[in-house]
């Protein structure tokens, strides 16, 4: 029994399925069958075509074409009956007389209807409604949209600065279908309330509101409606300034707080700002009376030389239509002038490091200059001077020291040689004496020792010989002499 049960069960679900898929699928050959525009838009003053047709009449048979207009409220009245024997009637409707079937004589598979001169109020739905046999009803449904462009427009509100919210600007999209959407851009701190109006045409007419608490900072404050709309290709923009009034706000500017005895022309000028623009300014002296070296100009006053009678307070009254601003300044006469400020502290601290730091760049700049020039004079070639000869010094028994002696690079000056189309270079080898360069056969020696100074008959001899003319040559020609186990050291070895 149980299991009968739950056979019973399965097969009534069996069942709803095979039902459910059944009707949709007729609902989808319906809609199939019938074939109509899903949208049709249009401008009041058209003509509009709704076009409807059954797509295959193979089996059956059409016994009747209905046009029905559903409104916004969902009630639905017939505007078109076509019948294959009675051919077309126009029941009692709002558009009687402006509806009829595009073909003449009309045919039940394409029963397309127009409509002249379409109104505001024609928006809606239109159903194309078959009769069928043996299928039944079988309907299509188009939506009419119709367009209105609206009157867009905006303004700024001239308000006086207070400290209560209140409406500056407004914008307006009047008449348009369907509803526009606007927004605010601004830099002045506000919000916006909108509000929409249905018109008897079935338009709508869109105002907002910019509120906000207007100060004399938000005058001249830019502020822009932007309004989008369906009929427009791009949303349009208005560009405005906000309009606040306010009195004159006033400074004194010019004084130096060193008024001194004797000082001439000095000068007040009295600044404001308003909206509207301020009309008069007027001068006033805290004693009472201008005291007589003082000249006024419109918004100047001018000491033409201070004295004690200038020792005052001075006020400056400006006026507009909204109101009064003043201000007012306190002169304080002095006997002595006094000093000019110097530089600050920090000023002078700047300064010197500033100083260093262009010291230290410029420091920088030459030690890289001096290290690169010298790379490039040196190379990696032998050096470029010639180092002095050594000297013999007989400080031990009967054996010569070599010691660089540094005053003899003094009496030594460098020589230079160069080979014409190549690189300068120094001969080491050669040494030339400043006292022979007059004596007629000086010669160079060409050797890292000179083989006089291997000569062990010169052991006692001197470092150098003198060259004197009574001389024999070959005495003039020897050079100091070193022993084979003695070491020969250069200056240029001491670096």
């Amino acid at each position: 029994m149980a299991r009968q049960g739950v056979r019973s069960g399965q097969d009534c679900a069996k069942v709803m399925l095979l039902l459910l898929a059944s009707t949709l699928a007729q609902h989808g050959a319906s809609g199939q069958q019938v074939k109509v525009e899903p949208e049709v838009l249009s401008y009041p003053g058209q003509t509009v075509n709704l076009r409807c047709a059954f797509a295959d009449t193979t089996g059956i048979q059409l016994t009747m074409v209905t046009w029905s207009y559903e409104d916004k409220e969902g009630e639905r009245m017939n505007i078109a009956v076509l019948h294959p024997s009675h051919g077309p009637n126009y029941p009692d409707s709002p558009l009687k007389g402006r509806v009829h079937f595009t073909q003449s004589p009309p045919t039940m598979a394409s029963p397309s209807i127009q409509i002249d001169d379409v109104y505001m109020t024609d928006e809606g739905k239109y159903i194309c409604d078959f009769a069928s046999y043996p299928g039944g009803s079988k309907q299509g449904t188009t939506q009419l949209i119709m367009l209105s462009k609206p009157q867009n427009s905006a303004t700024t509100i001239t308000v006086d600065a207070a400290t209560k919210s209140m409406v500056v600007a407004r914008c307006e999209s009047l008449n348009g279908r369907p509803e526009a959407q606007i927004r605010w851009v601004s830099t002045a701190n506000g919000n916006a309330t909108t509000t929409s109006k249905l018109g008897t045409d079935n338009t709508v007419s869109i105002t907002s509101e910019y509120r906000m608490v207007p100060t004399p900072e938000d005058n001249g404050k830019d502020i822009s409606c932007v309004v989008s709309h369906r009929t427009q290709a791009t949303p349009e923009s208005f560009q405005m300034k906000l309009k606040v009034q306010f009195a004159p706000q006033v400074t004194i500017v010019g004084y130096d707080n060193n008024w001194y005895v004797g000082r001439t022309n000095v000068l007040l000028t009295c600044q404001a700002t308003g909206n509207p623009v301020p009309t008069t300014v007027q001068w006033k002296a805290m004693t009472g009376e201008m005291p007589e070296t003082v000249q006024i100009k419109d918004n100047q006053l001018k000491v033409l030389k201070v004295d004690e009678s200038i020792n005052t307070t001075f006020v400056c009254e400006v006026k507009n239509r909204i109101g009064v601003g003043r201000h007012q300044i306190t002169a304080l006469v002095r006997g002595t002038r006094l000093p000019e400020k110097g530089a600050t502290t920090g000023s002078i601290i700047g300064a010197i490091i500033g100083v260093i730091i262009i010291l230290a760049i410029i420091g920088t700049a030459i030690a890289m200059y001096r290290k690169h020039r010298n790379k490039k004079l040196n190379g990696d070639g032998p050096p470029k001077h010639k180092p002095p000869p050594p000297k013999k010094n007989n400080n031990t028994a009967g054996r010569p020291v070599i010691t660089s002696d540094v005053p003899a690079a003094e009496e030594h000056p460098l020589q230079y040689y160069s080979t014409q189309d190549a690189e300068p270079v120094t001969d080491l080898d050669a040494y030339h004496d400043d006292d022979n360069n007059g004596v007629e056969g000086g010669e160079h020696y060409h050797a890292a020792a000179p083989s006089g100074w291997d000569d062990p008959r010169n052991d006692d001899a001197p470092p150098f010989y003198e060259r004197s003319g009574d001389e024999p040559e070959d005495r003039r020609r020897q050079g100091p002499n070193v022993g084979r186990e003695d070491s020969f050291v250069s200056p240029a070895m001491f670096v």
